[in-house]
């Protein structure tokens, strides 16, 4: 896409502000010397352009030139605030400090970092620099995203600059276990950088859990589940008392677009073309990568040569087509890669090929996405063998393009990707046996299987897209800035200047609240999910449908909660699905009604009462081998620490344990001891692995089975004839359940804490009249208080 650059006064300001290295387009001159800007290939990129198409925001970066003052432009809808880099910034911020130093570590040192104390010096010029732009092109109060490792140092920077602002920052590499990211010099300065934003997000559960490592481990600031405590006491800093949330909101692609895209008719078209031009070969494997090192192009090249001259594939009717965009071309290490592979590649072709064909074409350029969408439809396999990734847009890219659901995705598992494509094969690249295997499984998959993948790949795609991804993490964000309004309550010189008008009051010290955090708009949500053919009500139990009290054992639904979910079951049309973290039979020990009633328990290890299905009942000796031994180090652990407060106790259930504070006479304490065996969990995680840890509300939780809400709720609508479906609960636990909601569907947290919910109550008291709400207009029953 290109567009003329329209020059726009200064200064430009804007409510949402985003910052990156890059600014989001390239300039080109045209052969007549006119410039005209297009939009930049890249993840980042593709990610972003529908949420700065629907926001509107100013983007913060630098033009792509070198020594050139430029004034702040628009390209189509975007606002663009050119930020200048001379040569040297250019050389000791961006391919010193940036790409050689923090690049290699984050992807687990497959090179070596370089440690030079004027790359970092100039990386703290240059990030103090893009800092102050950020702050001239925030309105007061405004949002500001901060993308990737080149800008490390940007949120505290602006917060010093600008405490008003609501700070967001998004890592989209991996970040490093603590033992390879104290090799830092840096350390303490990156990571106080990074916190000084108020949420953190992360591709990967394990990337979110490194980080909060570090920064307890480097800064000293302790966390309890996914937020950090910073500030104050937490610290030693002094600043004042704070909530980091860190967490995981794995990035994708707007699906919708690429599957149009690979349906139009040049495309599909130009696919055959491909397919023609390349000799019309049974078989043809893609790889289209940047030519980096990590993306581990040497390993499949490896293993496809292998596999040539083991005899299992025929060069004859399998060609591997690699797709190799230039990266950092002046920096030494990928000029050596350039030349490795190439060289590669015309061994193998000159060992295997013939006048008439080449086993391997190599094409070292990027294209457009028509044409990357005409290449996923020429390609009966997809190999993707990073050796560390941040994601991997490319993998889901495949999977959106073959809207005739067949090919194979050959996943590193080392890919942020592979979290959520399942059904890919998975494969280590550092096991070329296993990758060559791999391979051939992909190459000789079954049609039928194909399709079976494939379907389950592309509604992961299409469900969990970027606009869904874009939606939780400012969700998130929104949530962080309300639950600071709280904290921090109204400037009262902001009330007397807001005279008798209450909607006015506070607004000149702190940024409104979003009205989708507000419970006005639930009625209109219940009217029109009240009038679905099919509805599904999930709920979590304790602190949803039954209010926290001191002991589980004393939770009780309260009655009119229970009244109403009796009528909604047995409305037409309508499942009712209790999803708990207790144990099915703990659920029924309340009382709580139970026939006709979907049950999950045990975070989503158990289920009863699914349609058509047999209870999946969870006996405490089902645990496997390896599942038993976690639950005794885990119990060992939480029994050590309920020991140092009285009070506190150690709840044993089918596939975990849990660490209860509730009973500790004073809440510091109480809150201490959780934080101190939560940290001391995560390391025996990162450890042994195969533990799932969860924090509640004065309680922390470890399952020793990997399983959550989210899957619980989703196996539950697979086995529910297709509709709609709401969600309630009141911790982080059901956050998992509403990420596995799609469109249409209703979230609602319970309480003020951070969530990616779109709607809001206060209390279980509040739950129970939402739920009388919706009995009333699905089925006309009046339910009283």
């Amino acid at each position: 896409m290109s567009e003329s650059a329209v020059r726009v006064e200064s200064p430009v300001r804007s409510a949402f502000v985003v910052v990156s290295n890059r600014l989001p387009v390239d300039r080109v001159t045209e052969p007549d010397g006119s410039v005209r800007w297009r939009t930049s290939p890249g993840g980042l990129v593709t990610a972003m352009e529908p949420v700065v198409r629907d926001l509107g925001c100013v983007w913060v970066g630098w033009p792509g030139s070198i020594d050139e003052e430029l004034e702040p432009f628009a390209v189509g809808a975007m606002r663009l605030r050119p930020v200048a880099l001379s040569a040297k910034d250019f050389a000791e911020y961006y391919e010193g400090c940036s790409n050689d130093t923090f690049w290699p570590l984050y992807h687990d040192v497959i090179s070596p970092p370089g440690y030079h104390r004027e790359w970092w010096d100039r990386y703290v010029t240059v990030n103090r620099r893009f800092a102050e732009a950020a702050a001239e092109a925030a309105e007061p109060g405004a949002t500001v995203w901060v993308h990737d490792y080149q800008l490390q140092l940007v949120p505290a920077m602006l917060r010093e600059l600008r405490p008003d602002l609501v700070i967001a920052f998004f890592l989209h590499i991996p970040f490093p276990a603590h033992g390879l990211f104290g090799q830092l010099p840096w350390r303490r300065q990156v990571l106080e950088g990074i916190i000084g934003a108020d949420v953190v997000g992360f591709q990967r559960v394990a990337d979110a859990a490194n980080f909060r490592s570090a920064v307890r481990r480097y800064v000293g600031a302790p966390s309890n589940g996914n937020r950090i405590l910073v500030g104050d006491a937490a610290d030693g800093s002094g600043g004042p008392e704070r909530h980091v949330l860190a967490q995981e909101f794995p990035i994708s692609i707007d699906a919708a677009e690429f599957a149009a895209l690979a349906a139009s008719e040049p495309v599909q078209r130009r696919a055959r073309e491909i397919r023609a031009e390349l000799g019309d070969p049974e078989r043809v494997i893609l790889g289209v990568d940047r030519l980096d090192y990590t993306k581990g192009i040497r390993h499949r090249l490896k293993a496809f040569s292998e596999l040539l001259q083991d005899g299992e594939i025929d060069p004859a009717k399998v060609t591997l087509v690699q797709v190799a965009s230039p990266s950092r071309e002046r920096v030494e290490a990928y000029q050596h890669l350039r030349d490795e592979i190439e060289v590669t590649v015309g061994r193998i072709n000159g060992d295997f090929g013939t006048i008439a064909h080449s086993p391997v074409v190599y094409l070292h350029r990027g294209y457009p996405r028509e044409e990357m969408a005409a290449l996923y439809l020429a390609a009966d396999v997809l190999a993707v063998t990073a050796l560390r990734d941040g994601m991997n847009l490319v993998a889901k890219e495949y999977a959106a393009c073959r809207i005739d659901e067949r090919g194979a995705l050959v996943l590193s598992e080392f890919a942020g990707a592979a979290d959520e494509l399942r059904r890919a094969v998975l494969v280590n690249p550092h096991d070329i046996n296993g990758l060559k295997a791999g391979i051939v499984a992909a190459l000789r998959m079954p049609e039928a299987e194909q399709r079976q993948r494939m379907r389950a790949m592309r509604k992961v795609v299409f469900r969990n897209d970027v606009a869904r991804w874009s939606s939780d993490f400012l969700r998130s964000v929104e949530g962080a800035a309300a639950q600071r309004i709280l904290a921090e309550g109204p400037d009262p010189e902001a009330d007397i200047a807001a005279g008798d008008d209450p909607s006015a009051a506070g607004n000149q010290a702190h940024p409104p609240t979003t009205p989708i955090f507000l419970p006005t708009g639930l009625d209109a949500m219940l009217r029109r999910l009240a009038a679905e053919s099919q509805l599904l009500v999930a709920c979590d139990f304790d602190g949803t449908l039954a209010p926290i009290v001191p002991h589980p054992d004393q939770a009780r639904i309260l009655p009119r909660a229970e009244q109403a979910l009796s009528v909604l079951q047995n409305a037409s049309g309508v499942d009712v699905a209790i999803i708990s973290g207790r144990s099915v039979a703990d659920l029924e020990a309340t009382g709580l009604r139970t026939d006709g009633r979907i049950l999950s328990g045990s975070h989503g290890a158990e289920l009863a009462g699914l349609p058509g299905t047999a209870r999946v009942p969870a006996p405490s000796n089902g645990r496997t081998d390896a599942e038993e031994a976690r639950f005794a180090r885990v119990r060992e652990l939480f029994e050590r620490h309920a020991a140092t407060e009285p009070g506190a106790w150690v709840e044993q259930k089918p596939f975990g344990l849990a660490l209860h504070g509730r009973g500790v006479a004073e809440r510091p304490r109480a809150e201490a001891m959780l934080a101190a065996a939560a940290a001391e969990a995560e390391e025996l995680r990162g450890e042994l692995g195969g533990l799932r840890l969860r924090n509640g509300k004065l309680v922390t939780e470890a399952s020793v089975r990997d399983t959550d809400k989210g899957a619980a709720l989703r196996a539950i609508r697979a086995a529910l004839p297709e509709g709609f479906a709401v969600m309630i609960g009141d911790d982080d636990t059901d956050e998992d359940a509403f990420r596995a909601l799609g469109p249409g569907d209703a979230a609602i947290r319970v309480g003020t804490a951070p969530s990616v919910a779109e709607f809001r109550v206060a209390d279980p008291e509040e739950v129970a009249a939402m739920l009388a709400r919706l009995a009333e207009l699905r089925t006309g029953v009046v339910i009283g208080s």
